[in-house]
């Protein structure tokens, strides 16, 4: 620590930190324009310039680290004449049209002039003009480059914190302009990260372009719904009408980043895609009802189905509805329906004997942006930079300076491959094999077997079957691997980050296994370990701990635990039954058999979601009663034979649990479109159809109901829930017993091309590809393969093609990648006209595929289906 006086007060301040960022901290405002946190300092706008004693000249705040003994003023005749000089000259050649420009009255150089600008300007030259006419860069964002105060802000987000390198600067001095390098705006995130933090108007949002004035608009904190990252988002509003998003600096895991499906993809909700009515079906065609009809066509339905030696009942829920909704959809199967049949995701089943003690041992109930300064991190499956954009950031800021060793173990190139250390490229499905051998390395480089065999009894049983997955690695991974094993081994502090795409795989449980089995190996050797987990999906850490699972009560507690489910019981005042229930796979599996009288399906699409689109058609046509509830039109509604228009995102009030287990406040802005309600309010009515009226029902009270009963929840209130959410606190169980000993899966080998599937960058699950914006944007449904594999083929880049399996086939533009994998081929799963799941089967990951010129013409493309709210198709 070293002592600095600023302005007159003494105070302690951490060796290294900026005069500027101390001065704050003690309530002093010094003005800054090309100043921030994240960024290194540039010093170019002289704004921030403070006396020192000591010094001949004025220096930058931003930019010189405070000393011992260092004396500091902030406030001077001589550093306002200085600030005054350096305004003047900016406003020199800035255009004066500020009653236009959509920057007006949230403009950081305005409010510096009112502040400390000049009351008349010295400069009487004409102002000069780069372009007479604003430049469109892409559909969401357009230039003028008039206005620019060379802060590059812009230049530097995009490049050291986004990785994208898509601006730039030209010439020097006066005459220094931000611009596009050839082909770089091709390869644009259209994150508009540097519209952002552009101070001035010289980058402006085209999709909000003259639409509104920020004293117009009534603004709203609330949490994004797109992926697990769980970034805060301001979200404005006028009249009841969405407007725009921004991010709230300095608050959230995002600061004041998001990327495009953040701020421009929340459109979504005014998709005319959306369900007006309920519906129920009649004479094979869904006819709009109302409420009451579709009530009294509901109760006379569920008492045949629930009556004597009726068959199961099932329900699936989506990861991205709220905690209180997915809290209540779990109960309401249980002490109404009593039935366990319940899955939170219908992509995937979950392992939940392998999921569950990786959870309660291991998970980092904390803040990213602390788990992430480790000494060495390890990204395991997935990829980064499409499903968690805002987490890549946060990842690079880390990896760049070289005080953290990153590690990618994944089949996709992400964008992060090049900040890491090493790159582990896995088959898909090799995920297992390849942490098998970074275990048995670790445990080869480790000195004090002694010691590892009285923790563990069956080591060297684990050891030997993990021998062979080191021999079996390539030339090309040893290199990584060496590193990774040496890292592993020698750091102190480990992090474990886990893509929600090795859930895709069917080895799943062996690659949670083993990442248990690492973790166990890496405490045992004193090690600091952190895991967490990178979902896709807004809220399924919060699915999970809410019981969303056939074999795991609200708490994660295992529905077999007799003292876990009395104490629900007496909460809820019902049984619950005490065998666990059948997963995603299984209540299909019994569907297909006609075991299932009710699949309840809220929120989900699993006739487009499941990896085999003939099964789960077959299993939703043979169930008697189908309930669907949802804000969209999905394909599942086209079969369903009761339709309950739900509220969308930004309808109704709930907390997400995002990958941090920071649980967040989701605010309202606006109402529930036509006749649509909350999804609390449908299970509600549901239950009081059943005669067993769920209590409580308000959002706040079921969120209190959570915080009691649900011990990582305890002490949390949603009032006091803030601007950047609390943190969930579980302790972690102690690990017990032996390592997991299951036999490594085979990974799958395929002679010609195998199809995987995942999220793409501007689209991740269903809801943003009903945004108009993030369609603008988004490439064309794609399919992604090797360049050498393409030529072999006889095809090229952006060539219409067929993928066909033996299942189905799919016609998409092809998008030529050298760095991808040879013998793969990448379609997202999350353009609805493409079927993708059409060519899957369930347990075949990944899906032996041919690819060849297609015989069609662009325009004779399928687009997705529309729903008449009279009649879906069937």
């Amino acid at each position: 620590m070293v002592t600095v006086t600023i302005n007159g007060q003494e105070v302690q301040a951490t060796k290294g930190d900026l005069i500027l960022e101390v001065a704050q901290d003690l309530g002093f405002d010094i003005p800054t324009f090309c100043y921030l946190k994240r960024l290194p300092a540039l010093a170019s706008c002289r704004m921030c310039l403070v006396e020192i004693e000591g010094f001949p000249k004025l220096q930058p705040s931003c930019a010189t680290p405070v000393a011992d003994g260092m004396v500091v003023t902030t406030n001077s005749d001589l550093i306002e004449q200085t600030r005054s000089s350096m305004l003047d000259m900016l406003l020199a050649n800035h255009p004066l049209d500020c009653p236009i420009c959509d920057k007006g009255g949230e403009c950081e150089l305005q409010d510096q002039v009112m502040a400390h600008g000049p009351s008349k300007s010295r400069f009487q030259d004409r102002k000069r003009v780069f372009h007479s006419k604003d430049i469109q860069l892409s559909p969401v964002i357009i230039m003028n480059v008039n206005r620019c105060i060379q802060c590059q802000r812009c230049v530097r987000v995009c490049e050291d914190v986004v990785g994208a390198v898509a601006l730039g600067t030209i010439d020097k001095g006066m005459d220094t302009a931000v611009t596009g390098f050839a082909g770089s705006l091709a390869s644009c995130d259209q994150c508009g990260n540097c519209v952002e933090v552009c101070p001035v108007g010289a980058l402006m949002s085209l999709p909000y372009r003259y639409k509104s004035r920020p004293w117009d608009l009534v603004e709203t904190d609330t949490i994004c719904p797109h992926c697990g990252t769980g970034c805060q988002l301001t979200v404005g509003a006028r009249d009841g009408e969405f407007m725009r998003v921004r991010s709230k600096w300095d608050h959230g895991v995002n600061l004041e980043t998001l990327c495009a499906r953040g701020r421009f993809g929340l459109d979504f909700i005014v998709s005319d895609n959306r369900i007006k009515r309920p519906m129920i079906r009649r004479e094979g065609g869904l006819v709009a009802v109302s409420w009451d009809e579709a009530g009294e066509y509901l109760r006379e339905r569920l008492t045949g189905i629930l009556g004597a030696d009726s068959k199961a009942v099932a329900g699936l829920a989506s990861a991205r509805l709220t905690n209180e909704a997915l809290y209540q959809f779990q109960k309401l199967m249980r002490t109404v329906f009593k039935t366990n049949n319940i899955d939170c995701s219908s992509r995937w089943p979950v392992p939940f004997d392998a999921l569950g003690p990786l959870i309660r041992e291991f998970y980092t109930r904390g803040p990213l942006d602390q788990v992430i300064h480790s000494d060495c991190i390890l990204v395991v499956g997935g990829n980064v930079t499409d499903e968690n954009p805002v987490t890549e950031y946060l990842l690079r800021g880390v990896a760049r300076p070289g005080d953290t060793k990153l590690f990618m173990l994944a089949t996709r190139p992400s964008r992060l491959d090049a900040d890491a250390k090493g790159v582990l490229r896995v088959p898909p499905g090799g995920e297992a094999a390849m942490l098998g051998a970074v275990l048995a390395g670790v445990l080869s480089a480790t000195e004090d077997h002694d010691m590892q065999r009285d923790l563990f009894a069956n080591l060297d049983a684990v050891h030997a079957t993990l021998k062979g997955s080191a021999q079996s690695t390539t030339p090309a991974d040893s290199a990584a691997l060496d590193l990774l094993t040496s890292a592993l081994a020698g750091d102190q502090s480990v992090t474990l980050l886990i893509s929600a795409e090795v859930l895709r795989s069917p080895g799943a449980r062996a690659t949670l296994q083993l990442l248990h089995n690492l973790a166990r190996v890496l405490g045992a050797l004193g090690k600091s370990v952190a895991v967490q987990f990178l979902f896709d999906r807004a809220n399924q850490l919060g699915a999970w701990d809410l019981g969303v699972l056939p074999g795991a009560l609200p708490g994660l507690k295992s529905v077999d635990d007799e003292a876990a489910r009395s104490v629900l019981e007496t909460a809820w005042g019902a049984e619950i039954p005490a065998e666990p229930g059948a997963d995603v796979d299984q209540i299909l599996e019994l569907c297909e058999a006609e075991k299932i009288g009710l699949l309840y399906v809220a929120g989900a699409d699993p006739l487009l979601s499941y990896p085999d689109r003939a099964r789960a058609l077959r299993a939703l046509e043979a169930v008697d009663l189908l309930i669907v509830q949802d804000a969209f039109l999905t394909d599942t509604v086209g079969v369903a034979d009761v339709v309950l228009p739900a509220a969308s995102y930004g309808e109704e009030a709930g907390s997400f649990t995002n990958n941090e287990a920071r649980t967040q406040a989701v605010q309202p802005f606006a109402a529930p479109a036509d006749e649509a309600r909350a999804h609390l309010e449908i299970f509600d009515f549901v239950a009081t159809l059943c005669g067993q009226p769920l209590q409580p029902s308000a959002p706040g009270e079921i969120f209190d109901e959570i915080a009691r009963l649900v011990p990582a929840y305890a002490g949390l209130a949603h009032s006091g829930l803030g601007d950047d959410g609390a943190f969930t606190d579980a302790t972690p169980e102690p690990p017990e017993g032996d390592l997991f000993a299951s036999s490594l899966p085979a990974t799958p080998v395929h002679h010609g091309l195998a199809l995987i599937t995942g999220n793409c960058l501007f689209h991740n699950g269903y809801l943003s590809e009903r945004s108009q914006i993030l369609r603008s944007i988004a490439d064309d449904p794609y399919a992604e393969m090797n360049a050498a594999d393409a030529e072999a083929l006889g095809l090229a880049d952006r060539d219409l093609v067929v993928v066909q399996s033996a299942h189905g086939d799919l016609t998409a533009q092809l998008k030529l990648n050298k760095r991808f994998p040879a013998g793969l081929v990448f379609v997202p799963e999350t353009y609805r006209s493409l079927r993708l799941n059409a060519l899957m089967t369930r347990g075949e990951y990944p899906c032996p595929v041919e690819v060849r010129m297609a015989q069609i013409a662009v325009r004779e493309l399928a687009g997705a289906e529309t729903v008449d709210q009279a009649g879906a198709p069937g």
